[in-house]
């Protein structure tokens, strides 16, 4: 990369705030920078690392207005910034091209367009794969599934039978959509397996991180709406359905049957019990045991769940206990010494 800052303010439809010529080799983050990278910042309590940085220029929002260097003012630092490393990064990530021999490919399978199918690929039976789709090597794709257009699937990503996955999907390598749900009934001391016969349905814009698992629904299908993004780690269970545009954290546990809005956030960790719901804008923060339905639009957080501003106060509460016994253990000498005092009984 080599650029100027005025040309990259271009390229960002940014402003320039000193001087254009500056020439720009690399782009790093702001405490790692050195002379001729350029880093960003987003948020304002990252402001004062500005005087520090050995970068050569930073993207910054519109509410900063100068700095000892040259800055470009961006509507969005973060997305800004992002268009940047697309542009600087090296490309050097192949995807697989083409058919290889060693894939497996089923009775009755429809392939698009240029689709691209790594070694040991398994496609059975009726499956439909979307023109330019690309799936790496050791990937199992059940029969009567289908997925979508420009989809791209990493190594090792397991797709049951009868899934229904949309376009542009990314999912990462070990995850699991369509796995059984977790149905059991005791019969006589032992637990007899419910069948699970529904499916699992995913719409456009998804992205699924590394051993995600999503299971499928006892009847009808879970659901993960457009532009859903799923981090690593995270159990999704029968008969979920997730609304638009909504983010799932690393190891949060969703139980079955619980409907999840739009927009909503489930921090790292978060567990919510099954048949509940979560209204649409939502934030569940991190570890939060989400034990009844959430209203939309509110911030719920601790165990159980509750409104924040709520929770915090028991937090403060729980953290003065050892002051607390104390102060008891003093107050019960106190009164022992006074009942025997005035021989109180």
């Amino acid at each position: 990369m080599r650029s100027t800052v005025g040309e990259i303010a271009r390229l960002i439809d940014g402003e320039v705030v000193g001087d254009p010529a500056t020439v720009i080799t690399g782009v790093c983050g702001i405490r790692e920078a050195e002379e001729g990278d350029i880093t960003f910042v987003a948020n304002s309590r990252y402001v004062h690392l500005i005087a520090g940085t050995r970068a050569s220029a930073i993207i910054t929002s519109k509410e900063l207005t100068g700095a000892a260097k040259p800055i470009i003012r961006a509507d969005n630092p973060s997305l800004a910034f992002a268009k940047v490393v697309s542009l600087a990064s090296p490309g050097d990530l192949r995807h697989p091209q083409g058919i290889h021999p060693a894939a497996i490919i089923g009775k009755g399978v429809s392939l698009g367009k240029s689709v691209a199918l790594g070694a040991y690929v398994v496609i059975e039976d009726q499956a439909i794969i979307g023109d330019r789709t690309i799936i790496y090597p050791g990937c199992f794709i059940g029969h009567n599934s289908s997925i979508g257009c420009d989809c791209l699937i990493y190594p090792n990503v397991s797709v049951r039978e009868r899934v229904s996955i949309g376009s542009r999907v990314i999912i990462h390598s070990g995850t699991v959509i369509g796995s059984d749900g977790f149905g059991f009934i005791q019969v006589d001391g032992r637990h007899q397996k419910i069948p699970q016969a529904g499916t699992v349905q995913i719409e456009d814009d998804v992205e699924i991180g590394a051993n995600v698992a999503i299971d499928r629904a006892r009847f009808d299908k879970t659901v993960i709406g457009k532009g859903t993004k799923i981090d690593n780690l995270v159990q999704i269970a029968h008969n979920v359905i997730i609304g638009e545009n909504s983010l799932i954290v690393a190891q949060a546990g969703i139980s079955g049957s619980t409907v999840i809005g739009s927009n909503v956030t489930l921090a790292g960790q978060a567990g919510l019990v099954g048949h509940i719901s979560v209204g649409d804008g939502a934030i569940v923060a991190a570890q939060a045991g989400v034990t009844k339905s959430v209203p939309a639009n509110t911030v719920v957080s601790g165990y159980p769940a509750r409104p924040h501003s709520e929770a915090k106060k028991v937090n403060a509460c729980i953290q003065k206990l050892p002051e607390l016994n104390s102060l008891i253990r003093d107050l019960e000498k106190r009164l022992v010494n006074l009942e025997e005092r005035f021989k109180i009984k």
